[in-house]
């Protein structure tokens, strides 16, 4: 159908008309865009958020998030990126984020195993079980460098600076039987353990080595350094002091310069008497012999193997005292302080007829 010509004329718009029109039609879609974003956006009630709103609507409760500000849109109001500030909602993923390493099982694995963490230490007990336990921090450490340990012809030296500093001794008992001190001294020994006597590990019984009386006699007139133990079973603090009586009463009249040793263990294949002792009576009672040695003017020392000196006495009440270890070893691997090591019961030497005992000092007691 034609319209008039005045109609086309009154139909007609203009060029600012136009671009009114558009800018209306702009500003109405921002509105509405806007409105829907701050109501939890388009499909939002899908979405936990919009749900959350939908039931605090339904409820009758306003949030302030759910009330548009319709003010900011008048003539008087500019429009700006702050009030369209929706983005924070889905923040970027920071560079430090994206490049974080993922964990190295292989490393994890390192770091918890107790035999490579350099906090533990093993101990093999006589039935053969193991156990790692932790190393006390507490407990003074040996600081020794065993690439300096030095075996010659079974004969274990250590040296410091390229000079040795260690001494040569063997631990002698009835066992050995007879000795012949001035050959032992001669292959290289520079002193002797002797054993004093012992307490029966059932009977109770004290008595003297049968051999002790002959060995330091001879052991002194062939030049050796002369240091005692006393094996004890002792179970009362008075059969103790019995202990180191019957030592001092006889070591009075010898010239003993190496310790004074207090040798309480157990014994295998059988069952002794000390057994029955918890750790901490154990550790009283090793700790009066030794006092007692000291008063009497000794050099005192705690004799045993890795198991009896971390598991079956309490350290940290003994560390005034040096210890005397026992580990047939190449390199000991006990991680406390010491300064004896009894390193073999199986060495062959001139002098000693069977198996013997060797055992290397790091200390030279005799200038103590």
């Amino acid at each position: 159908m034609r319209l008039p010509d005045d109609s086309k004329e009154s139909s007609k718009m203009t060029p600012a008309m136009v671009s009114a029109t558009m800018a209306v039609t702009l500003f109405v879609g921002a509105i509405l865009l806007a409105v829907l974003l701050l109501n939890g956006g388009i499909g939002g009630g899908n979405s936990r958020e919009g749900a959350d709103r939908a039931g605090s609507a339904q409820s009758g409760e306003e949030t302030q998030s759910e009330t548009f500000d319709w003010e900011k849109l008048g003539k008087d109001a500019a429009l700006t990126p702050d009030s369209l500030d929706f983005w924070d909602l889905y923040p970027e993923e920071t560079q430090s984020q994206a490049e974080e390493p993922k964990p190295d099982p292989v490393k994890e694995t390192a770091a918890t195993d107790p035999a490579t963490d350099g906090k533990h230490t093993l101990i093999r007990y006589a039935d053969g079980k193991e156990e790692w336990v932790l190393i006390s921090p507490y407990l003074p450490k040996q600081g020794y460098d065993f690439t300096n340990l030095v075996s010659q012809s079974g004969l274990m030296k250590y040296y410091v600076n390229g000079k040795k500093a260690s001494y040569l001794g063997a631990d002698i008992s009835k066992y050995q039987d007879y000795v012949d001190f001035v050959k032992l001294k001669k292959a290289g020994v520079d002193y002797v353990m002797l054993r004093v006597g012992a307490r029966g590990y059932g009977s109770g019984q004290l008595t003297v080595d049968d051999y002790f009386a002959d060995n330091i006699k001879r052991a002194a007139d062939a030049g050796l350094e002369i240091g005692v133990y006393f094996f004890s079973q002792a179970l009362t603090q008075e059969e103790a002091l019995e202990e180191a009586d019957l030592v001092l009463e006889q070591i009075r009249d010898h010239e003993v310069r190496f310790p004074v040793v207090f040798d309480m263990e157990y014994v295998e294949n059988d069952t002794a008497r000390v057994e029955a002792l918890s750790k901490e009576e154990k550790t009283t009672l090793t700790k009066l012999f030794l006092d007692t040695v000291k008063a009497a003017g000794y050099i005192p020392m705690i004799y045993g193997n890795k198991e009896w000196l971390i598991k079956r006495i309490d350290l940290s009440r003994l560390t005034a005292y040096d210890v005397w270890l026992s580990q047939a070893a190449d390199i000991p691997d006990y991680p406390y302080r010491f300064t004896m090591w009894q390193y073999t019961t199986s060495a062959s030497i001139s002098g000693i007829a069977g198996l013997a005992n060797l055992n290397i000092s790091f200390v030279d007691y005799s200038e103590k």
